[in-house]
C-alpha cells in the first residue's frame, strides 16, 4: 500500500473535483432561480432516478452498512434488507399519493402544500423543521467523512481538521452556487456511478483474494454466517424483528424521502408527473440491488478479515476504510476514496441546495418563472402573485444576489456545526444529536398526514405549539418504553409515534373549527 500515499489520495480527490467543476460549468450557464430551484422542470427522469441512489445512500451508508453486517445488534447480517423492502411500500405511497399532490399544486418546495392546506404558521413550521433536520443531518454525514479524510490524508500533511472541513464545503459551494439543482442532477449521476463502481470492484477484488471467482460470490456470501435476512423469532424487543424493520422502512422512506425537500426537489425537476413516477419506480428497483451489494461487501469484508487475521475495529464503520486503504491493492484504495467522496458529496451538495431553496422560497417568498407562469393567466395575475408573496420589488438580479448570500450563509452554518461536533469529540453524544434531529420529521409527518387524510381545518396559529410538544412527549415515551412496555423499544418506529402525537394534537386544534376544506 505504500504506492497509495496521502499525496496520491489528495491528487485523486483534486482530479475528481475538477471533473465536477467541468460538469458544473456546462450545466450552470443559465444561473437563474428557475434553474437553481427546479432545473426548469426539464430533467430527464432516468438521470434523476440514478442520481437519487447516491443521495439516498450517503457517505454514512457507504462505510457503516458494510461494517454493521458482522457486528451483532441492530441491522446484523442481512437484516437491513427487511427495512429496504419496507422502503418499497413508502416509495409506492410517494409515487401514488404525494407526487400527484405536488405536481397538481405546481410546488417549488413541498411545504407549500401546508400553506394551502392550513395556513402560514403550519407552512413555516414544517419548513423550519426541515431546515433544522437537514442542517444537522448533512453536518453529521460530512463530519464522519471528514474524519476519514483527516486520518488518511490531512494528518500526514499536518493540516488541521478545520481546514479539511473548510475545503470540503468550499468545493461543494463552488460547483453548486450557480446551477443549483440543475447541476446536481448531473453531478449526482456521476457520483452514484463512482460509488457503485467502487463497491462492485472492491467486491471483485476481495473475492479474488479469497480465491473465489465472480460467479461464485453469491454462493460464498449466502453460505456464510452473515447471510440471515429475515428475523421473526425474538419478537418486538429484537431490533432486527422483521415487522419492526419493515414498518420502519416504509415510514422512513415516506418521511425522509417523500416529505423531505432535499429528496423531492430532484423529483420536482422532472417535466411531468408521469416522468416523476417513472423515476420513483426505477429508483426503487435499483436501490434494492444497491443495498444488497453493500451488504454483500460487508459479508466479504468480515470473511476477509477472519481469513487473514485482521482485527475488527471497535468502531465497525472503520472496517471498510482499514481494509481498503491498508490491506488491499492501491487500485482498491483509490476506488474506496472515490466512492467515499462520491457518496458524501452526492448527499451534501443536494442538502446545501435544498436548504437554500427552502429558505428562499418558504421564508423569503421567492417565485420561479415557471411557477408563476403556470398559475397565472396574464400579467395582472403575475403582479398580484408577486404582491402576495412579498417579492414584487425583487428583480431577477436582486433575487440572484440574495440567493447567493443565503447559499453562503448555509455553507458557513454547516461549517460551524461540523466544527461543533468535532469539539464535542464524543461519537455517542454526536449520534444522539443526529437521532434527536430525526425527531423533527415526526411533526412534518403529522402535518402532511392530517392534511391528506382529513378535510378538517385547524387553528393554524397554534400548530407550532403542537409540533414542538409532540417530539418532546415522543422522546419521554421512547426513553421509558423498555420499562413501561415490557422491554419494547421503538427504534425507528419513533417516527410513527411522533407523527401520531402530532396528528392527535392537530385534531384537537380542529375542534370548534366549523369549516372543512373542499375537495
Amino acid at each position: 500500500m505504500t504506492a497509495l500515499t496521502p499525496g496520491v489520495i489528495l491528487t485523486i480527490v483534486a482530479l475528481y473535483f475538477v471533473l465536477l467543476m467541468v460538469v458544473s460549468y456546462f450545466t450552470s450557464k443559465d444561473s437563474g432561480n428557475d434553474n437553481f430551484f427546479i432545473a426548469g422542470r426539464k430533467s430527464p427522469w432516468y438521470l434523476v432516478a440514478f442520481g437519487m441512489i447516491g443521495a439516498s445512500l450517503s457517505g454514512v451508508t457507504f462505510i457503516s452498512i458494510p461494517g454493521v453486517v458482522g457486528a451483532g445488534g441492530g441491522n446484523m447480517d442481512f437484516s437491513y434488507m427487511q427495512m429496504v423492502f419496507g422502503y418499497l411500500v413508502g416509495y409506492l405511497a410517494i409515487a401514488t399519493i404525494l407526487l400527484p399532490v405536488y405536481y397538481k399544486l405546481n410546488l417549488v418546495t413541498i411545504y407549500g402544500y401546508l400553506q394551502q392546506r392550513f395556513g402560514n404558521v403550519s407552512y413555516k413550521t414544517g419548513a423550519f423543521f426541515f431546515l433544522l433536520s437537514r442542517t444537522i443531518g448533512a453536518s453529521f454525514r460530512l463530519y464522519l467523512v471528514a474524519i476519514v479524510l483527516q486520518k488518511f490524508v490531512m494528518d500526514p500533511f499536518g493540516l488541521p481538521f478545520w481546514l479539511t472541513v473548510l475545503l470540503t464545503i468550499v468545493l461543494i459551494w463552488v460547483y453548486t452556487f450557480r446551477g443549483g439543482i440543475k447541476t446536481i442532477v448531473w453531478t449526482d449521476t456521476l457520483q452514484t456511478f463512482c460509488m457503485l463502481a467502487a463497491v462492485i470492484l472492491t467486491v471483485i477484488a476481495i473475492a479474488g483474494q479469497l480465491g473465489v471467482g465472480v460467479g461464485s460470490i453469491p454462493s460464498l456470501v449466502a453460505n456464510s454466517e452473515y447471510s440471515q435476512m429475515f428475523f421473526f423469532e425474538n419478537g418486538w424487543s429484537d431490533p432486527n424483528n422483521f415487522f419492526k424493520q419493515f414498518i420502519s422502512g416504509a415510514l422512513i422512506a415516506l418521511v425522509m424521502t417523500g416529505l423531505d425537500q432535499d429528496m423531492m426537489q430532484k423529483n420536482l425537476t422532472c417535466k411531468s408527473l408521469g416522468d416523476a413516477q417513472k423515476n420513483m419506480f426505477w429508483f426503487s428497483i435499483v436501490l434494492v440491488f444497491a443495498n444488497l451489494l453493500f451488504l454483500a461487501l460487508g459479508a466479504l469484508l468480515y470473511l476477509y478479515a477472519n481469513k487473514f487475521g485482521i482485527e475488527i475495529p471497535a468502531k465497525t464503520d472503520q472496517l471498510y476504510p482499514v481494509i481498503a486503504l491498508e490491506h488491499l491493492s492501491p487500485v482498491v484504495g483509490v476506488l474506496f476514496v472515490l466512492g467515499l467522496i462520491a457518496a458524501a458529496y452526492s448527499s451534501a451538495d443536494s442538502a446545501l441546495t435544498s436548504l437554500t431553496t427552502s429558505f428562499c422560497v418558504d421564508f423569503l417568498g421567492f417565485k420561479t418563472d415557471s411557477n408563476i407562469a403556470s398559475t397565472n393567466a396574464d400579467k395582472e395575475d403575475v403582479l398580484d402573485n408577486k404582491v402576495e408573496t412579498g417579492s414584487i420589488d425583487r428583480s431577477e438580479t436582486d433575487s440572484t444576489r440574495t440567493r447567493f448570500m443565503v447559499h453562503i450563509g448555509f455553507s458557513v452554518l454547516l461549517f460551524l456545526v461540523i466544527l461543533a461536533f468535532y469539539q464535542v469529540n464524543d461519537t455517542a453524544v454526536i449520534s444522539q444529536i443526529f437521532v434527536a434531529a430525526g425527531y423533527t420529521y415526526g411533526p412534518i409527518l403529522g402535518l402532511f398526514a392530517f392534511g391528506l387524510m382529513t378535510k378538517r381545518k385547524i387553528n393554524d396559529k397554534l400548530s407550532i405549539v403542537v409540533c414542538f410538544i409532540a417530539p418532546v412527549i415522543a422522546y419521554i415515551i421512547n426513553s421509558n418504553s423498555a420499562e413501561w412496555f415490557n422491554g419494547f423499544k421503538f427504534g425507528f418506529l419513533i417516527i410513527l409515534l411522533n407523527g401520531s402525537l402530532t396528528f392527535l394534537g392537530l385534531f384537537l386544534l380542529s375542534l370548534g373549527q366549523s369549516e372543512t376544506v373542499e375537495e
